[in-house]
C-alpha cells in the first residue's frame, strides 16, 4: 500500500474531538487548519498566543491584514471574541486554562515526548510558545503526516531531536491513524481508510499495542 500525505484527514478527525465550550489553541500549519472543520453543532473557543480568544476560520474574502493568527496568516474573529496583550495569552497557556492544544510535530516517542521546533540543518528563531503550550494545556494533541519526506515514520521509540516537552502528549493524529499511550507504549486506536492496521503497524519501529476498541474509520 502506498502512502500519500493528506492533511485534511488530520484536521477533520481532530475537529471531532472537541466538545461544546472547550478552549483550544491551534498551532501553526496543519493545526491552524482545524478551525475550518469544527462541526456547526458546537461552539469551540479558539485561543491564539498572539492575543485573542474567539478566533474563527481563515477568511477567503474581506481579509483584514491586521488580524492574523500566531503564524501571521489571515484570520477572523467570531462574535463575542476579544483581544488582549500577548502576556495575557501566555498566562492563559502557562496557567492551565486551555482544554486542548493542537501542535505539529517532527517526532513523538512512545513515552509521550515531543520534538517539534528544531529542523536539522535549518535556522530556527526558537520554539516560540510551543514549550508553554505543551506544558500548560490539559490535553496535548500532536498532529502531523505519518511519514516524513524520506519515508520514515515520525513516531519513534525515542526522540532524536531536541525535545519541546517531556511526557506531555496525550493523543497523536496522523493522516493514517489515531494513537494514545499506555505504560510507555503507543496504543493504536483507529486507522483511517484506506490504510490498514497491518500497514500502520509495519511503519512503526517502537513498542505499540492495539486498543481493544480498535476500529477502521472513514474520515
Amino acid at each position: 500500500m502506498q502512502y500519500e500525505n493528506n492533511k485534511k484527514i488530520i484536521t477533520k478527525r481532530v475537529a471531532q474531538i472537541f466538545q461544546h465550550g472547550d478552549v483550544v489553541n491551534l498551532g501553526i500549519g496543519i493545526p491552524a487548519a482545524v478551525a475550518g472543520d469544527i462541526p456547526n453543532d458546537r461552539t469551540i473557543i479558539l485561543h491564539s498566543e498572539n492575543g485573542f480568544l474567539g478566533m474563527g476560520p481563515a477568511p477567503t474574502e474581506n481579509i483584514n491584514k491586521d488580524l492574523t493568527d500566531a503564524g501571521g496568516n489571515p484570520s477572523s474573529i467570531l462574535p463575542g471574541g476579544c483581544f488582549f496583550d500577548s502576556s495575557i495569552a501566555l498566562g492563559m497557556m502557562r496557567g492551565g486554562h486551555l482544554d486542548y492544544t493542537v501542535i505539529g510535530f517532527l517526532e513523538v516517542d512512545q513515552t509521550a515526548n515531543i520534538a517539534n521546533y528544531k529542523v536539522p540543518g535549518k535556522m530556527v528563531p526558537g520554539m516560540g510558545g510551543a514549550m508553554d503550550l505543551v506544558a500548560g494545556a490539559k490535553c496535548v494533541i500532536a498532529v502531523g503526516h505519518h511519514l516524513d519526506k524520506t519515508g520514515d515514520c515520525k513516531l519513534k521509540r525515542k526522540c532524536t531531536l531536541p525535545l519541546t516537552g517531556v511526557g506531555k502528549v496525550s493523543i497523536i493524529v496522523t493522516d493514517a491513524a489515531y494513537f494514545t499511550f499506555n505504560n510507555g507504549k503507543f496504543v493504536l486506536e483507529e486507522v483511517f481508510a484506506p490504510y490498514t492496521k497491518e500497514f500502520v503497524l509495519g511503519t512503526i519501529d517502537a513498542d505499540i499495542e492495539v486498543s481493544p476498541n480498535f476500529k477502521i474509520v472513514e474520515v
